[in-house]
C-alpha cells in the first residue's frame, strides 16, 4: 500500500504542475486578448506630431484617446487626415454641426457667443523669432474669418468642394451635418479646418483622455 502511494505523489505532483502552466499561458492569452481587443475597438494609442497643439501638447507627448466618445465643444480628437491618406492630426472642436463659427479681433465666437478658451493659458504668446509675422502674439492668434468666407475665399476649400457644396456653406453660414470644424490650440501654425475644411465624424478616432507621456506631464482630459 505505501509503495503504491509512493508511485501516485510524483504522477499527481506532474499534474499539478502542468495544470500550473496551463493557466498560466491561459492568463497570458486573455490578458494580450483584452489588451489587443482594447486598442482595437476602444482605445487608441497615439503620438502628437508637431506644435499645432501647442501650448496644450508639445511635440512628442503620448496620449490615449477612447473611441467611439460622444463628441462635445471643445473636446480634443485623433482624426484621419483628409489631405494626407495614413496621417493623423490630433485638433480641438470648436464647431458641432449647425454651429455658427466666427472669428473677429482674434476672439472665436460660436453661434454668436463668445467661446471661452480657458484651455489656453493667459499670457503664453508664440515661440518664434521676432522676424516672424506672429513672434509675440498668443497662441490663439488667427485671421477673421466667417464660414462663409472660406467656403468663397479659401482656395483649398475650393480644390476640396464642389461649387454646390461651397455655395450652400457660404448661404447658411453653417457647419454641417454630420461634420466638425476643428482647429488647433496653436492658431498661427496649425493646418486645421480653416485650411482642410469640415471632419467627417466617421474620421474621428477619438477623444483624448489621457495623455501618459511624458510622465512630469502625466495628465487626464
Amino acid at each position: 500500500m505505501a509503495e503504491n502511494n509512493r508511485r501516485r505523489r510524483p504522477q499527481k505532483e506532474e499534474e499539478s504542475g502542468w495544470q500550473f502552466w496551463l493557466q498560466t499561458i491561459a492568463l497570458t492569452i486573455a490578458i494580450y486578448a483584452v489588451f489587443f481587443l482594447g486598442f482595437k475597438f476602444i482605445l487608441s494609442n497615439d503620438k502628437v506630431s508637431g506644435p499645432s497643439m501647442q501650448p496644450t501638447f508639445e511635440n512628442g507627448d503620448k496620449v490615449i484617446a477612447t473611441r467611439h466618445s460622444n463628441i462635445s465643444r471643445g473636446d480634443v480628437i485623433v482624426l484621419k487626415a483628409p489631405d494626407e491618406p495614413g496621417s493623423f492630426y490630433i485638433k480641438r472642436v470648436i464647431g458641432l454641426p449647425g454651429d455658427t463659427v466666427v472669428s473677429k479681433n482674434n476672439k472665436i465666437y460660436v453661434n454668436g457667443k463668445l467661446y471661452k478658451e480657458d484651455f489656453l493659458k493667459a499670457g503664453n504668446k508664440v515661440k518664434e523669432p521676432d522676424t516672424s509675422l506672429y513672434a509675440g502674439k498668443p497662441y490663439s492668434y488667427t485671421y477673421n474669418f466667417t464660414l462663409s468666407t472660406l467656403a468663397k475665399n479659401s482656395p483649398e476649400w475650393q480644390q476640396r468642394y464642389s461649387s454646390s457644396y461651397l455655395k450652400k456653406i457660404e448661404q447658411n453660414n453653417k457647419v454641417p451635418a454630420g461634420t466638425y470644424f476643428v482647429m488647433g490650440d496653436h492658431r498661427t501654425v496649425s493646418k486645421d479646418s480653416r485650411i482642410i475644411g469640415f471632419i467627417d465624424k466617421k474620421s474621428v478616432i477619438g477623444e483624448v483622455k489621457w495623455r501618459y507621456w511624458p510622465l512630469n506631464r502625466w495628465t487626464i482630459f
